[in-house]
């Protein structure tokens, strides 16, 4: 494919945004009440994730546990009819690890697992459409459904990715977009700007790291005040449901 294809002259994007615009994010808390403790729906562009969070709990095996912090246990299901590609199962279980893994990482130090010593908090993730920023998508919906459990974090992690096309930096990857340009995932702590994710699929220029950084954490601002109504509207739902 062509280069215009991908970012015109007019500095357009295959779905008419900018260089710098959001896909459109809708989020939903408390999608499932009856078969978890938390649960969240998160939609960003054609990417489609429920979340759900047990916990915390006591473990059923007894070598989870820890006398001095929780257990955190992620588990990703992709469905397979969330792409149209039909990859190869081996490769498509190492991604999923991947995925798991880093996700883990990032929301042990989220979580303020210290006041839950003994306890496991189990986070499932289901995966039903995937049309780029996959990992920024679960971040996400993650960071929604355990604020839904009423688990302690020390802040909002909003997740959101982006790439380099020859030398313009582009927020927000769809999968058409991901498929031919180098992507950065980032996940921020709050209205700051401090990392807690970063992950970099294939290389960057040291030059041009800076530009994208920039934009993604702009963007995962803009994110994390899209979830935070969110979260403040079912609070009122549920504050006038229990004064009633």
């Amino acid at each position: 494919m062509s280069n215009i294809e991908f970012y015109s002259a007019e500095g357009l994007r295959m779905d008419g945004r900018r260089w710098n615009e959001l896909r459109r994010f809708e989020c939903r808390t408390n999608t499932h009440p009856s078969s978890s403790d938390g649960s969240s729906y998160v939609e960003q562009g054609n990417s489609k994730v429920i979340c759900l969070v047990n916990g915390p709990m006591e473990p059923e095996n007894r070598s989870q546990l820890s006398t001095q912090k929780a257990t955190l246990e992620v588990n990703l299901n992709i469905a397979s009819f969330s792409t149209t590609e039909r990859k190869k199962r081996l490769k498509s279980e190492k991604r999923t690890q991947e995925l798991i893994t880093t996700l883990e990482r990032t929301f042990e130090q989220a979580i303020v697992t210290k006041i839950y010593p003994r306890t496991l908090i189990s986070i499932n993730i289901h995966v039903l459409s995937q049309d780029g920023g996959l990992l920024a998508s679960c971040t996400n919906a993650v960071t929604l459904a355990l604020i839904d459990a009423g688990i302690a974090m020390y802040d909002y992690i909003s997740a959101v990715s982006a790439g380099l096309f020859d030398t313009t930096p582009l927020l927000d990857l769809n999968a058409l977009e991901e498929n031919v340009m180098s992507t950065l995932t980032v996940g921020i702590v709050g209205k700051s700007e401090k990392l807690a994710l970063l992950l970099l699929e294939d290389k960057v220029p040291l030059d041009r790291l800076e530009s994208i950084l920039a934009i993604s954490i702009a963007g995962s601002h803009r994110i994390r005040d899209i979830m935070d109504k969110e979260v403040r509207r079912h609070g009122k739902v549920r504050l006038s449901k229990s004064s009633s």
